[in-house]
């Protein structure tokens, strides 16, 4: 064996295990990309589009955005991003954190994987300014569904507030109170369709009564703006995204399919939240 081939060899019986190593570095080998856990890494849902929509923009990488506080009395289960800004990770209360190294995100046994919370003060990534400008696409948001021209005739203050057992066809409601649904509420209308609920106070739905959608509704295209307070009573189920103004609160056991979006606290009990 000359000296060439002494050296050539281990070379050659070295280069598969160097090949695997830097497969692997790169997210191979098991077929797992590694994970960055920047904000809206995880399901960000599907957002309405169309002309009669309304654009939440960065906001519609989270399924719960809020200022003051996020917090919730164990267990909920959330599907989709939950993001706090400008109150720092103290306003995610019940949520028993899960830090991970780079302080970009959190996780919770409450959230579901790859679900993640971000709050304001998390250094890691782009998390502070990606929550910056989602804070204010949902401001925006809100002010565009407020800003949409008032429904009239049949769509002005419907059922004087209140709209149990009542069946609505797409459209933009407006209301220069606040709005009650003690009894189930249909919207009825296609998988294209828009409603806009402009609502000039709260909204206030009872415990064990349904948002329920039909004819292909769907709740991506339902917005609700709520320029009070939003009080889902217990075991109650909403459908749509909700633009609150203030405070969004749900009672033990309601459940939402859409977004909380609050320009203060969403306080959740024993809640389902799932994105669209």
């Amino acid at each position: 064996m000359n000296r060439f081939e002494n050296v050539a060899k281990p070379l050659l019986w070295s280069m598969p295990l160097l090949l695997t190593a830097i497969v692997a570095g790169c997210g191979g080998g098991n077929g797992t990309a590694s994970v960055n856990p920047s904000a809206g890494s995880g399901p960000t849902g599907i957002v309405c589009a169309g002309a009669n929509c309304v654009s939440l923009g960065k906001a519609g990488n989270y399924v719960i955005l809020a200022k003051t506080g996020v917090s919730t009395v164990p267990n909920s289960a959330v599907k989709g991003n939950i993001g706090l800004s400008p109150r720092a990770r103290v306003g995610l209360t019940g949520w028993s954190l899960i830090t991970e190294p780079t302080d970009t995100s959190f996780t919770s046994a409450q959230v579901a994987a790859p679900g993640r919370l971000y709050a304001a003060d998390n250094v890691g990534g782009t998390t502070a300014v990606d929550l910056t400008t989602a804070v204010s696409n949902m401001q925006t948001a809100y002010t565009t569904a407020a800003g949409k021209t008032p429904g009239a005739g049949a769509f002005f203050n419907a059922g004087a507030g209140n709209i149990g057992g009542k069946t609505l066809a797409p459209g933009v409601y407006t209301w220069s109170t606040g709005v009650t649904i003690p009894t189930d509420v249909t919207l009825n209308g296609t998988a294209t369709d828009v409603w806009v609920f402009q609502i000039a106070q709260g909204l206030t739905q009872a415990s064990a009564t349904r948002v329920i959608l039909t004819g292909g509704a769907l709740p991506q295209n339902i917005f609700w703006q709520v320029a009070g307070v939003v009080d889902m009573g217990t075991t109650a189920h909403m459908e749509g995204v909700i633009l609150a103004q203030t405070a969004i609160t749900m009672g033990t056991g309601a459940t939402i399919n859409g977004r909380l979006m609050a320009q203060t606290a969403v306080n959740l009990d024993h809640n389902a939240v799932t994105v669209p």
